[in-house]
């Protein structure tokens, strides 16, 4: 229905539309679920855009209404694009696992030529044997992917998710966007993993950044994919943000 208010759920990279699932089935039935596979992935494998085209395509996809964003990782940063780029189509914001860039442009070219470096491991190993590294890191450390999760990332094309790597990578904010985001005037509440001290740091910048409209807190238990640790404490908070929303 149309009159329903809309939840866009963006995802991560090597994920589909499919991660979102067990949060999708939590929220209130009154809301509105959108939740498109990125450029790279899924059904939008053809699709090459970096994170401002991604972000316009998403506010097409919104049409003529206001949305409440969520976004993790690579979600998350093409969240903050659409929120900073297309106002009007944002109602609040829900960012998990999310940065708004590398301050130091030496930092910022290793991050690139690192993601150079995956990108090329996929094309030359095979998106499974990528994904066999991937899921093995740290981040992910007490997490195990659900069976049609993973199926979804394996669908994913070698050439196709190496697109995304490239054009939508951390190292691609350049600059980074932490001068913009006082900008941000809907309600955004940050999150992150209890055991994912990196992104406790950035989302607790990412808080004093936006200011006044920004809240952050840790998802209990849980590493940087706390949507898919914690399916429930995450769709809560989504269901939270709605109701401060301004649709």
């Amino acid at each position: 229905m149309a009159d329903r208010p809309l939840v866009l759920l963006l995802h991560g990279v090597t994920q589909t539309a499919t991660s979102w699932a067990p949060v999708a089935a939590q929220l209130p039935p009154e809301l509105e679920v959108l939740a498109p596979d990125a450029p790279g992935h899924g059904t939008a494998s053809e699709l090459r855009l970096d994170l401002t085209g991604a972000a316009t395509r998403l506010a097409g996809l919104v049409g003529d209404r206001r949305a409440l964003v969520v976004g993790y990782s690579m979600g998350g940063r093409t969240a903050l694009r659409l929120a900073l780029d297309h106002p009007g189509r944002v109602a609040g914001l829900v960012l998990l696992g999310a940065t708004a860039g590398i301050d130091d442009p030496a930092a910022r070219a290793r991050r690139r030529a690192d993601d150079e470096q995956l990108a090329r491991r996929i094309e030359e190993d095979g998106v499974a044997a990528f994904l066999d590294g991937w899921l093995a890191q740290p981040l992910f450390s007490g997490l195990d992917p659900a069976p049609d999760d993973l199926a979804a990332r394996r669908s994913n094309s070698a050439e196709a998710l190496a697109s995304s790597l490239r054009l939508a990578g951390t190292g691609t904010m350049d600059p980074p966007w932490w001068g913009e985001l006082a900008a941000i005037d809907v309600p955004t509440r940050v999150l992150w993993g209890e055991r994912d001290a990196k992104f406790a740091a950035l989302g607790a910048r990412l808080v004093e950044a936006i200011g006044p409209s920004a809240t952050g807190a840790a998802v209990p238990g849980c590493g940087h994919a706390a949507h898919l640790e914690r399916p429930d404490l995450v769709a809560a908070e989504i269901a939270t943000a709605g109701s401060t929303a301004r649709w």
